[in-house]
């Protein structure tokens, strides 16, 4: 076993480098990404505190053991058809890379459709409260969504425009997508029709910076910020458990949270996934969208409990 090729990643306004983080490691010949490790880890701890969450709150375990093993299958081919759905110029000359996971290319909200169709399938098997399961899913999900964001990390992906805030992040120049490196003709004809993604890219081109011979970017790790985001999410969800009013209320907070984050966030990533031929980034439509629909189905719910709670 060996570890692949490594490169150095630096946080300059924080004094922090990273010396040889590299991107996976090599079994007999067989590369391994850590962005799969990572997302396996994600997926196992997520279970785990789904499991614990049940627990908590007199449920049955072992349902929710069943419930996970199918829903991971789902949403992970459900993320990969999302993405590839809405960046699929990536795999037109290569169909086949279509299968290929390591290397990346999962979209979380297509991740988060698959496990929601799930849900309602299983529940109707099983005659369970839809409702109920996914409030405790939904602590799990969020667990595997702040770990699985260190993928990206690893990956050298899902990072912003050029900042020069305290947490500006440098990356290898060689490590990244081809755009940063790219003929300009070439990057004109990609992101034709979306003028205020090529500018981000052009920006982040102008500001490289040279360290010790080797040429780095310089982005807000957009990644970090969502982590740290789901972090805060999860603590939040947990702790108000106890205090629902209904059954289905965590998992509404869960999408109004993790979408008004993702709103602010979206808004800062150079990779976005757009609507066929608009400049309109489909993951921040999205979550706007989920989040007005998400507080209008709370507000209704919570007015119908005072009225049932005064009666």
């Amino acid at each position: 076993m060996e570890t692949l090729l490594t490169t150095n990643i630096r946080f300059p306004n924080l004094g922090i480098e990273l010396k040889n983080v590299a991107s996976g490691i090599d079994i007999f010949g067989f590369r391994i990404a850590f962005y799969g490790i990572i997302i396996g880890i994600g997926m196992l701890l997520g279970w785990l505190i789904a499991e614990w969450m049940a627990k908590r709150t007199g449920q049955d375990q072992e349902f929710y053991l069943d419930f996970t093993l199918i829903a991971i299958i789902v949403s992970v081919i459900s993320a990969r058809i999302y993405y590839v759905i809405f960046a699929f110029d990536e795999f037109r000359d290569d169909p086949l890379s279509i299968f290929n996971l390591r290397t990346g290319g999962l979209a979380i909200y297509g991740g988060i459709i698959g496990a929601v169709l799930t849900a309602i399938i299983y529940s109707k098997i099983k005659k369970y409260s839809f409702w109920l399961l996914v409030d405790t899913g939904c602590i799990g999900l969020v667990t595997g969504q702040l770990i699985g964001r260190w993928g990206n990390f690893f990956n050298r992906e899902a990072f912003g425009k050029f900042t020069n805030g305290l947490f500006a992040m440098q990356l290898d120049l060689r490590d990244v997508a081809y755009d940063y490196r790219a003929p300009l003709n070439y990057l004109q004809t990609k992101y034709e029709g979306r003028p205020d993604a090529l500018q981000r890219i052009l920006e982040i081109r102008d500001n490289t910076v040279f360290v010790e011979g080797v040429e780095y970017i310089q982005v807000h790790p957009t990644f970090l910020y969502e982590s740290i985001w789901n972090f805060c999410l999860l603590i939040f969800l947990i702790l108000f458990t106890k205090h629902k009013k209904f059954d289905g209320e965590v998992m509404l907070l869960y999408l109004i949270g993790y979408g008004l984050g993702r709103v602010w966030i979206e808004g800062l990533r150079t990779d976005q996934l757009f609507l066929w031929g608009t400049p309109i980034a489909v993951s921040q439509l999205l979550s706007a969208l989920i989040v007005v629909v998400s507080l209008g189905i709370l507000f209704y719910k919570r007015r119908k409990t005072r009225k049932i709670n005064v009666y």
